[in-house]
Protein backbone atom coordinates (compact mmCIF):
# COMPACT_ATOMS: atom_id res chain seq x y z
CA UNK A 1 0.00 0.00 0.00
CA UNK A 2 1.50 3.40 -0.93
CA UNK A 3 1.86 5.99 1.83
CA UNK A 4 1.94 9.51 0.37
CA UNK A 5 3.16 12.45 2.44
CA UNK A 6 4.00 11.55 6.04
CA UNK A 7 4.77 7.94 6.81
CA UNK A 8 2.42 6.10 9.20
CA UNK A 9 3.27 5.84 12.87
CA UNK A 10 3.73 2.10 12.67
CA UNK A 11 7.04 2.67 10.83
CA UNK A 12 9.02 4.20 13.70
CA UNK A 13 12.33 4.08 11.88
CA UNK A 14 11.03 6.85 9.60
CA UNK A 15 9.33 8.84 12.33
CA UNK A 16 11.86 11.64 12.33
CA UNK A 17 12.76 11.59 8.68
CA UNK A 18 14.73 14.74 7.95
CA UNK A 19 12.82 17.52 6.24
CA UNK A 20 14.69 19.61 3.74
CA UNK A 21 13.31 23.13 3.83
CA UNK A 22 14.41 26.17 1.87
CA UNK A 23 12.99 29.64 2.36
CA UNK A 24 13.12 32.56 0.00
CA UNK A 25 12.35 35.58 2.12
CA UNK A 26 12.37 39.26 1.32
CA UNK A 27 11.46 42.15 3.53
CA UNK A 28 12.04 45.75 4.41
CA UNK A 29 14.43 45.90 7.37
CA UNK A 30 12.50 48.78 8.80
CA UNK A 31 9.10 47.07 8.78
CA UNK A 32 9.62 43.31 9.03
CA UNK A 33 11.61 41.57 11.76
CA UNK A 34 13.33 38.23 11.59
CA UNK A 35 10.92 36.97 14.26
CA UNK A 36 7.90 37.82 12.12
CA UNK A 37 9.37 35.85 9.24
CA UNK A 38 9.35 32.75 11.43
CA UNK A 39 5.79 33.53 12.41
CA UNK A 40 4.89 33.50 8.73
CA UNK A 41 6.44 30.10 8.34
CA UNK A 42 4.37 28.69 11.20
CA UNK A 43 1.17 29.96 9.62
CA UNK A 44 1.99 27.99 6.49
CA UNK A 45 2.67 24.88 8.56
CA UNK A 46 -0.60 24.96 10.50
CA UNK A 47 -2.98 26.53 8.02
CA UNK A 48 -2.60 24.11 5.15
CA UNK A 49 -1.23 20.76 4.16
CA UNK A 50 1.82 21.18 1.91
CA UNK A 51 2.57 18.49 -0.62
CA UNK A 52 6.12 17.51 -1.58
CA UNK A 53 7.80 19.87 -4.05
CA UNK A 54 4.97 22.38 -3.84
CA UNK A 55 5.53 26.12 -3.32
CA UNK A 56 3.10 28.01 -1.09
CA UNK A 57 2.84 31.65 -0.06
CA UNK A 58 1.22 32.85 3.14
CA UNK A 59 1.10 35.48 5.86
CA UNK A 60 1.80 35.26 9.56
CA UNK A 61 0.56 33.49 12.66
CA UNK A 62 1.94 32.98 16.18
CA UNK A 63 5.35 32.51 17.74
CA UNK A 64 8.09 30.05 17.48
CA UNK A 65 11.60 29.25 18.32
CA UNK A 66 11.11 25.51 18.43
CA UNK A 67 11.68 25.28 14.71
CA UNK A 68 15.28 26.28 15.25
CA UNK A 69 15.61 23.97 18.25
CA UNK A 70 14.46 21.18 15.96
CA UNK A 71 16.98 22.21 13.32
CA UNK A 72 19.76 22.07 15.90
CA UNK A 73 18.67 18.54 16.83
CA UNK A 74 18.99 17.59 13.18
CA UNK A 75 15.29 16.92 12.69
CA UNK A 76 14.89 19.76 10.19
CA UNK A 77 17.41 21.34 7.89
CA UNK A 78 16.68 25.03 7.42
CA UNK A 79 18.38 27.35 4.97
CA UNK A 80 17.47 31.03 4.77
CA UNK A 81 18.22 33.36 1.88
CA UNK A 82 17.24 37.01 1.56
CA UNK A 83 16.42 38.61 -1.75
CA UNK A 84 16.12 42.41 -1.96
CA UNK A 85 14.30 42.12 -5.28
CA UNK A 86 11.20 40.57 -3.68
CA UNK A 87 8.99 42.35 -1.23
CA UNK A 88 7.24 41.14 1.72
CA UNK A 89 6.20 37.52 1.65
CA UNK A 90 7.68 34.08 1.88
CA UNK A 91 7.79 30.98 -0.23
CA UNK A 92 8.28 27.52 1.22
CA UNK A 93 9.70 24.60 -0.76
CA UNK A 94 9.35 21.18 0.88
CA UNK A 95 11.12 18.07 -0.39
CA UNK A 96 10.26 14.50 0.57
CA UNK A 97 7.85 14.74 3.52
CA UNK A 98 4.86 16.59 4.95
CA UNK A 99 6.07 19.78 6.64
CA UNK A 100 2.86 20.19 8.60
CA UNK A 101 2.90 16.71 10.13
CA UNK A 102 6.65 16.65 10.78
CA UNK A 103 6.68 19.98 12.59
CA UNK A 104 3.49 19.26 14.53
CA UNK A 105 5.04 16.07 15.86
CA UNK A 106 8.38 17.68 16.73
CA UNK A 107 6.67 20.58 18.49
CA UNK A 108 4.44 18.27 20.53
CA UNK A 109 1.27 19.54 18.86
CA UNK A 110 -1.59 17.04 18.93
CA UNK A 111 -5.05 18.07 17.80
CA UNK A 112 -6.76 15.17 19.59
CA UNK A 113 -5.22 16.03 22.97
CA UNK A 114 -6.55 19.57 22.65
CA UNK A 115 -9.98 18.77 21.23
CA UNK A 116 -12.65 19.38 23.87
CA UNK A 117 -15.01 17.02 22.05
CA UNK A 118 -12.86 14.06 23.08
CA UNK A 119 -14.37 12.61 26.25
CA UNK A 120 -11.40 10.34 27.02
CA UNK A 121 -8.29 8.85 25.46
CA UNK A 122 -7.08 5.39 26.43
CA UNK A 123 -3.49 4.23 26.04
CA UNK A 124 -0.35 6.22 25.27
CA UNK A 125 1.24 7.66 22.15
CA UNK A 126 3.98 5.06 22.41
CA UNK A 127 3.17 1.40 21.95
CA UNK A 128 2.98 -0.75 25.07
CA UNK A 129 1.94 -4.19 26.26
CA UNK A 130 0.73 -3.38 29.78
CA UNK A 131 -2.98 -3.59 30.58
CA UNK A 132 -4.76 -0.61 29.02
CA UNK A 133 -1.94 0.04 26.54
CA UNK A 134 -1.92 -0.96 22.89
CA UNK A 135 0.21 -1.70 19.85
CA UNK A 136 -1.79 -0.67 16.79
CA UNK A 137 -5.37 -1.45 17.81
CA UNK A 138 -7.07 -2.35 14.53
CA UNK A 139 -10.72 -2.72 15.54
CA UNK A 140 -13.17 -2.07 18.38
CA UNK A 141 -16.78 -2.96 19.20
CA UNK A 142 -19.21 -1.84 21.92
CA UNK A 143 -21.08 -4.55 23.84
CA UNK A 144 -24.27 -2.76 24.91
CA UNK A 145 -25.47 -5.69 27.01
CA UNK A 146 -22.47 -5.61 29.35
CA UNK A 147 -21.43 -1.94 28.98
CA UNK A 148 -18.02 -3.01 27.68
CA UNK A 149 -15.71 -1.96 24.86
CA UNK A 150 -13.75 -4.73 23.12
CA UNK A 151 -10.50 -3.55 21.49
CA UNK A 152 -8.45 -5.66 19.08
CA UNK A 153 -4.87 -5.04 20.23
CA UNK A 154 -3.47 -6.35 16.98
CA UNK A 155 0.31 -6.34 17.37
CA UNK A 156 0.09 -7.46 20.99
CA UNK A 157 -1.91 -10.42 19.60
CA UNK A 158 -4.78 -10.11 22.08
CA UNK A 159 -8.18 -8.57 22.77
CA UNK A 160 -8.56 -6.08 25.63
CA UNK A 161 -11.90 -5.43 27.32
CA UNK A 162 -12.56 -1.97 28.77
CA UNK A 163 -15.35 -0.30 30.72
CA UNK A 164 -17.62 1.94 28.65
CA UNK A 165 -17.97 4.32 31.59
CA UNK A 166 -14.37 5.42 32.11
CA UNK A 167 -12.22 3.30 29.78
CA UNK A 168 -10.69 1.36 32.67
CA UNK A 169 -9.19 -2.07 32.00
CA UNK A 170 -11.48 -5.04 32.70
CA UNK A 171 -9.90 -8.14 31.16
CA UNK A 172 -7.93 -9.52 28.21
CA UNK A 173 -7.58 -12.77 26.30
CA UNK A 174 -5.32 -14.23 23.63
CA UNK A 175 -1.57 -14.57 23.06
CA UNK A 176 0.81 -14.79 20.12
CA UNK A 177 0.99 -18.04 18.20
CA UNK A 178 -0.63 -20.24 15.57
CA UNK A 179 -2.29 -22.81 17.83
CA UNK A 180 -6.03 -22.82 18.61
CA UNK A 181 -6.76 -19.93 20.97
CA UNK A 182 -3.65 -18.01 19.87
CA UNK A 183 -3.49 -15.04 17.49
CA UNK A 184 -1.08 -13.47 15.08
CA UNK A 185 -1.96 -9.90 14.13
CA UNK A 186 -5.70 -10.32 14.62
CA UNK A 187 -7.86 -7.68 12.98
CA UNK A 188 -11.68 -7.71 13.14
CA UNK A 189 -14.16 -8.55 15.91
CA UNK A 190 -17.93 -9.05 16.05
CA UNK A 191 -20.19 -9.91 18.98
CA UNK A 192 -22.90 -12.54 18.43
CA UNK A 193 -25.28 -12.31 21.40
CA UNK A 194 -27.66 -14.88 19.95
CA UNK A 195 -24.97 -17.55 20.22
CA UNK A 196 -23.05 -16.08 23.19
CA UNK A 197 -19.81 -15.78 21.26
CA UNK A 198 -17.16 -13.43 19.95
CA UNK A 199 -15.94 -13.87 16.36
CA UNK A 200 -12.41 -12.70 15.57
CA UNK A 201 -10.46 -12.61 12.30
CA UNK A 202 -7.00 -13.99 13.03
CA UNK A 203 -5.49 -12.13 10.11
CA UNK A 204 -1.94 -13.43 9.72
CA UNK A 205 -3.06 -16.99 10.58
CA UNK A 206 -5.68 -16.79 7.79
CA UNK A 207 -8.57 -18.00 9.95
CA UNK A 208 -11.58 -16.97 12.02
CA UNK A 209 -11.80 -17.86 15.70
CA UNK A 210 -14.85 -18.20 17.93
CA UNK A 211 -14.66 -17.38 21.67
CA UNK A 212 -17.23 -17.55 24.44
CA UNK A 213 -18.71 -14.14 25.26
CA UNK A 214 -19.58 -15.21 28.81
CA UNK A 215 -16.20 -16.40 30.04
CA UNK A 216 -13.88 -15.39 27.17
CA UNK A 217 -12.69 -18.94 26.55
CA UNK A 218 -11.70 -20.37 23.16
CA UNK A 219 -14.38 -22.36 21.30
CA UNK A 220 -13.31 -23.16 17.73
CA UNK A 221 -11.68 -21.87 14.56
CA UNK A 222 -12.24 -22.23 10.83
CA UNK A 223 -10.22 -21.51 7.71
CA UNK A 224 -6.65 -21.54 6.47
CA UNK A 225 -4.77 -19.85 3.65
CA UNK A 226 -5.98 -20.05 0.04
CA UNK A 227 -8.98 -18.83 -1.91
CA UNK A 228 -11.49 -21.67 -1.85
CA UNK A 229 -14.75 -21.71 0.11
CA UNK A 230 -13.55 -21.85 3.73
CA UNK A 231 -10.05 -20.59 3.03
CA UNK A 232 -8.90 -17.03 3.58
CA UNK A 233 -5.94 -14.83 2.82
CA UNK A 234 -5.63 -12.04 5.36
CA UNK A 235 -9.25 -11.88 6.60
CA UNK A 236 -9.96 -8.42 8.06
CA UNK A 237 -13.38 -6.98 8.84
CA UNK A 238 -16.22 -9.15 10.14
CA UNK A 239 -19.89 -8.43 10.84
CA UNK A 240 -23.11 -10.26 11.73
CA UNK A 241 -26.27 -9.93 9.66
CA UNK A 242 -28.96 -10.75 12.23
CA UNK A 243 -31.86 -10.64 9.79
CA UNK A 244 -30.44 -13.27 7.48
CA UNK A 245 -28.50 -15.26 10.10
CA UNK A 246 -25.20 -14.75 8.37
CA UNK A 247 -21.63 -13.85 9.19
CA UNK A 248 -19.83 -11.76 6.57
CA UNK A 249 -16.02 -11.71 6.41
CA UNK A 250 -13.80 -9.37 4.42
CA UNK A 251 -11.22 -11.64 2.74
CA UNK A 252 -8.72 -8.90 1.92
CA UNK A 253 -6.11 -10.47 -0.34
CA UNK A 254 -8.75 -12.50 -2.21
CA UNK A 255 -10.71 -9.25 -2.80
CA UNK A 256 -14.03 -10.76 -1.81
CA UNK A 257 -16.69 -11.03 0.90
CA UNK A 258 -17.37 -14.50 2.32
CA UNK A 259 -20.84 -15.31 3.69
CA UNK A 260 -21.17 -17.99 6.40
CA UNK A 261 -24.18 -19.37 8.26
CA UNK A 262 -24.33 -17.94 11.79
CA UNK A 263 -25.87 -21.23 12.94
CA UNK A 264 -23.03 -23.65 12.14
CA UNK A 265 -20.39 -21.41 10.43
CA UNK A 266 -20.83 -23.33 7.17
CA UNK A 267 -19.98 -21.65 3.85
CA UNK A 268 -22.90 -20.08 1.94
CA UNK A 269 -21.43 -18.02 -0.90
CA UNK A 270 -18.87 -15.32 -1.72
CA UNK A 271 -18.92 -12.21 -3.87
CA UNK A 272 -16.33 -9.94 -5.44
CA UNK A 273 -13.05 -10.09 -7.30
CA UNK A 274 -10.10 -7.79 -7.89
CA UNK A 275 -10.92 -4.66 -9.87
CA UNK A 276 -12.19 -1.06 -9.88
CA UNK A 277 -15.71 -1.67 -11.18
CA UNK A 278 -18.89 -1.83 -9.06
CA UNK A 279 -18.94 -4.98 -6.96
CA UNK A 280 -15.18 -5.46 -7.38
CA UNK A 281 -12.58 -4.71 -4.71
CA UNK A 282 -8.96 -3.72 -4.32
CA UNK A 283 -7.93 -4.72 -0.80
CA UNK A 284 -11.23 -4.17 1.05
CA UNK A 285 -10.73 -3.68 4.78
CA UNK A 286 -13.83 -3.24 6.96
CA UNK A 287 -17.55 -3.87 6.93
CA UNK A 288 -20.72 -2.72 8.71
CA UNK A 289 -24.34 -3.87 8.51
CA UNK A 290 -27.20 -1.40 8.11
CA UNK A 291 -29.94 -3.58 9.61
CA UNK A 292 -32.75 -1.08 9.01
CA UNK A 293 -32.12 -0.91 5.26
CA UNK A 294 -30.74 -4.45 4.75
CA UNK A 295 -27.44 -3.19 3.40
CA UNK A 296 -23.74 -3.98 3.69
CA UNK A 297 -21.26 -1.10 3.88
CA UNK A 298 -17.70 -1.96 2.76
CA UNK A 299 -14.58 0.21 2.74
CA UNK A 300 -12.83 -0.59 -0.56
CA UNK A 301 -9.50 0.72 0.65
CA UNK A 302 -7.19 0.85 -2.37
CA UNK A 303 -10.04 1.94 -4.63
CA UNK A 304 -10.53 4.88 -2.19
CA UNK A 305 -14.28 4.43 -1.99
CA UNK A 306 -17.14 2.94 0.02
CA UNK A 307 -19.43 0.38 -1.61
CA UNK A 308 -23.01 -0.27 -0.50
CA UNK A 309 -24.39 -3.74 -1.23
CA UNK A 310 -27.64 -5.59 -0.59
CA UNK A 311 -27.45 -7.86 2.45
CA UNK A 312 -29.94 -10.20 0.79
CA UNK A 313 -27.75 -11.40 -2.06
CA UNK A 314 -24.67 -9.14 -1.98
CA UNK A 315 -25.67 -7.30 -5.16
CA UNK A 316 -24.20 -3.85 -5.79
CA UNK A 317 -26.42 -0.85 -4.90
CA UNK A 318 -24.20 2.23 -5.11
CA UNK A 319 -20.81 3.64 -4.15
CA UNK A 320 -19.45 6.96 -2.97
CA UNK A 321 -16.01 8.51 -2.70
CA UNK A 322 -12.91 8.87 -4.84
CA UNK A 323 -9.23 9.47 -4.17
CA UNK A 324 -8.41 12.87 -2.71
CA UNK A 325 -8.56 15.01 0.43
CA UNK A 326 -11.76 16.95 -0.16
CA UNK A 327 -15.10 16.14 1.54
CA UNK A 328 -16.43 12.78 0.29
CA UNK A 329 -12.96 11.83 -0.96
CA UNK A 330 -10.72 9.24 0.70
CA UNK A 331 -7.14 8.14 1.00
CA UNK A 332 -7.21 4.44 1.92
CA UNK A 333 -10.41 4.34 4.02
CA UNK A 334 -10.29 1.70 6.75
CA UNK A 335 -12.87 1.35 9.54
CA UNK A 336 -16.60 1.93 9.10
CA UNK A 337 -19.65 1.87 11.38
CA UNK A 338 -23.34 2.76 11.36
CA UNK A 339 -24.46 5.47 13.80
CA UNK A 340 -28.03 6.39 14.71
CA UNK A 341 -30.23 7.92 11.99
CA UNK A 342 -28.45 5.46 9.65
CA UNK A 343 -25.43 7.74 9.39
CA UNK A 344 -22.23 6.16 8.06
CA UNK A 345 -18.90 7.00 9.72
CA UNK A 346 -15.65 6.17 7.91
CA UNK A 347 -12.06 6.22 9.22
CA UNK A 348 -10.23 8.04 6.41
CA UNK A 349 -6.75 6.73 7.24
CA UNK A 350 -4.24 8.80 5.28
CA UNK A 351 -6.34 11.97 5.37
CA UNK A 352 -6.13 11.83 9.20
CA UNK A 353 -9.84 12.26 9.77
CA UNK A 354 -13.22 10.68 10.30
CA UNK A 355 -15.96 11.45 7.81
CA UNK A 356 -19.70 11.09 8.34
CA UNK A 357 -22.32 10.58 5.63
CA UNK A 358 -26.05 10.21 5.24
CA UNK A 359 -27.41 6.77 4.39
CA UNK A 360 -27.34 7.91 0.75
CA UNK A 361 -23.61 8.69 0.89
CA UNK A 362 -23.86 12.49 1.08
CA UNK A 363 -21.15 14.12 3.19
CA UNK A 364 -22.23 15.55 6.55
CA UNK A 365 -19.10 16.49 8.46
CA UNK A 366 -15.43 15.65 9.09
CA UNK A 367 -13.56 15.19 12.37
CA UNK A 368 -9.88 16.19 12.20
CA UNK A 369 -7.49 13.75 13.89
CA UNK A 370 -4.44 16.01 13.64
CA UNK A 371 -1.30 13.98 13.03
CA UNK A 372 -2.90 10.66 13.99
CA UNK A 373 -4.28 8.20 11.46
CA UNK A 374 -7.63 6.61 12.38
CA UNK A 375 -7.94 2.89 11.73
CA UNK A 376 -11.25 1.79 13.24
CA UNK A 377 -14.48 3.40 14.44
CA UNK A 378 -17.46 2.20 16.49
CA UNK A 379 -20.73 3.70 17.75
CA UNK A 380 -22.34 3.21 21.17
CA UNK A 381 -26.06 3.48 20.48
CA UNK A 382 -26.95 3.67 24.20
CA UNK A 383 -24.58 6.47 25.18
CA UNK A 384 -24.23 8.20 21.81
CA UNK A 385 -20.44 7.83 21.95
CA UNK A 386 -18.16 7.45 18.93
CA UNK A 387 -14.92 5.55 19.63
CA UNK A 388 -12.02 5.27 17.21
CA UNK A 389 -8.46 3.98 17.20
CA UNK A 390 -5.52 6.07 16.01
CA UNK A 391 -1.87 5.23 16.46
CA UNK A 392 -1.59 3.29 19.70
CA UNK A 393 -4.60 4.87 21.41
CA UNK A 394 -8.38 4.67 21.61
CA UNK A 395 -10.26 7.98 21.63
CA UNK A 396 -13.91 8.48 22.57
CA UNK A 397 -15.93 11.43 21.25
CA UNK A 398 -18.61 12.53 23.72
CA UNK A 399 -22.33 12.34 23.02
CA UNK A 400 -23.56 15.09 20.65
CA UNK A 401 -20.07 16.60 20.55
CA UNK A 402 -19.37 16.02 16.86
CA UNK A 403 -22.56 14.77 15.24
CA UNK A 404 -25.90 16.12 16.42
CA UNK A 405 -28.35 13.94 18.30
CA UNK A 406 -26.14 10.90 18.78
CA UNK A 407 -27.80 10.74 22.22
CA UNK A 408 -31.45 11.58 22.89
CA UNK A 409 -32.68 11.38 26.47
CA UNK A 410 -35.41 8.89 27.38
CA UNK A 411 -36.27 7.49 30.80
CA UNK A 412 -34.96 4.04 29.86
CA UNK A 413 -31.67 5.59 28.69
CA UNK A 414 -31.15 7.81 31.70
CA UNK A 415 -28.30 5.78 33.18
CA UNK A 416 -26.35 6.13 29.92
CA UNK A 417 -26.77 9.91 29.74
CA UNK A 418 -23.80 12.30 30.08
CA UNK A 419 -23.25 13.48 33.65
CA UNK A 420 -24.43 17.02 32.91
CA UNK A 421 -27.71 15.65 31.53
CA UNK A 422 -28.24 13.41 34.54
CA UNK A 423 -27.74 16.39 36.80
CA UNK A 424 -30.21 18.49 34.81
CA UNK A 425 -32.90 15.79 35.02
CA UNK A 426 -32.29 15.27 38.73
CA UNK A 427 -32.50 19.01 39.38
CA UNK A 428 -35.70 19.26 37.36
CA UNK A 429 -37.38 16.49 39.33
CA UNK A 430 -36.29 18.01 42.66
CA UNK A 431 -37.74 21.38 41.67
CA UNK A 432 -40.92 19.64 40.55
CA UNK A 433 -41.43 18.33 44.08
CA UNK A 434 -41.44 21.79 45.70
CA UNK A 435 -42.93 24.20 43.16
CA UNK A 436 -46.38 25.68 43.24
CA UNK A 437 -49.17 23.56 41.76
CA UNK A 438 -49.90 26.20 39.11
CA UNK A 439 -46.38 26.27 37.63
CA UNK A 440 -45.52 24.58 34.36
CA UNK A 441 -42.97 22.41 36.14
CA UNK A 442 -45.71 20.87 38.24
CA UNK A 443 -47.39 19.59 35.08
CA UNK A 444 -44.75 16.90 34.58
CA UNK A 445 -46.66 13.61 34.88
CA UNK A 446 -46.01 11.59 37.99
CA UNK A 447 -45.53 8.53 35.77
CA UNK A 448 -42.58 10.24 34.07
CA UNK A 449 -41.09 11.22 37.41
CA UNK A 450 -41.38 7.63 38.57
CA UNK A 451 -39.57 6.42 35.45
CA UNK A 452 -36.84 9.01 35.93
CA UNK A 453 -36.25 8.15 39.58
CA UNK A 454 -36.21 4.43 38.83
CA UNK A 455 -33.12 4.95 36.66
CA UNK A 456 -31.26 7.41 38.91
Amino acid sequence: MPYPLALPRHQPSHRYQAVSLSLSLSFSHSTLSFHSLIRRLILIVFSQSIHPNEEVSAFCCSCVHKLFVASLRGCVRVSLSFSPRLWCGCVVQLVGASLRESLEEMMGYDALDRDARIKLSIGTKQQGDADGRFHLPMSLVFDHHQDLLFVVDSYNHRVQVLSCDDGSFVSKFGEQGDQPGQFYQLYGLAIDHDHDRILITDRANDRVQSWSLSDQSFLSCIGHQRSRDLEFEYPQGIAIDKHHHRIIIVDENNNRLVFLSSIDLSFLFSIGKHGPRPGEFYYPSSIAIDDDRHRIIVTDSNNHRVQVLSSIDGSFLFEFGSQGDQPCQFSHPQGVCIANQDRIIVADLLNNRLQSFTHEGHHISSFDCGTEKPLAVAFDEHRGLIAFTAGHRVHVIGANQWLADTFTWRPDRHRYAPSWMKQAVSTMTMIRSVVDECSAMSMIPNELLFEIFSHL
